[in-house]
């Protein structure tokens, strides 16, 4: 018979929230590119042709972090993709915060000097009646979750 232990349920991909400096976008539907990856260093000894003896950590990678949300009149991300059209690069922090069923912060993650590299308008159907959807892509420098 299992223990009778505390149960721990995951979380539930549907309920976090987006923080950016100094943008106040609400109700994001979608975000994607959490990740980090090591290229690995093959490294042979001597003049061993047959097989590698060692994998060495490389560099690290951080994929594009894609946020998408229902457009409204709010245009904070246009605003800050224009900037960088005209030159003027604003890099800023944020964080992508997981919440429990209860709304209470449960896992953070920090990302480092993003800059909007791409942003998406709207498709537009008139045989749909979705809610249309913009998003952004934004380059960053680094993420880490929050201790």
């Amino acid at each position: 018979m299992p223990g009778t232990g505390d149960r721990t349920d995951p979380f539930r991909g549907y309920n976090f929230r987006v923080e950016i400096d100094g943008i106040t976008q609400a109700g994001f539907r979608e975000v994607s590119g959490l990740d980090a990856t090591s290229d690995p260093i093959e490294y042979r000894e001597g003049n061993e042709k047959v097989f590698t003896h060692r994998k060495l950590p490389g560099q690290v990678k951080y994929s594009n972090i894609t946020l998408k949300w229902g457009i409204t009149s709010a245009h904070e991300f246009w605003d800050w993709r224009k900037q960088v059209i005209d030159g003027k690069t604003q890099r800023k922090n944020g964080s992508i915060v997981m919440m429990n069923e209860s709304g209470d912060e449960k896992i953070r993650w920090n990302f480092v000097n993003a800059w909007p590299s791409k942003w998406s308008g709207p498709s537009f159907n008139a045989m749909n009646n979705e809610v249309a959807v913009e998003s952004v892509e934004l380059q960053h420098e680094g993420v880490g979750l929050a201790s």
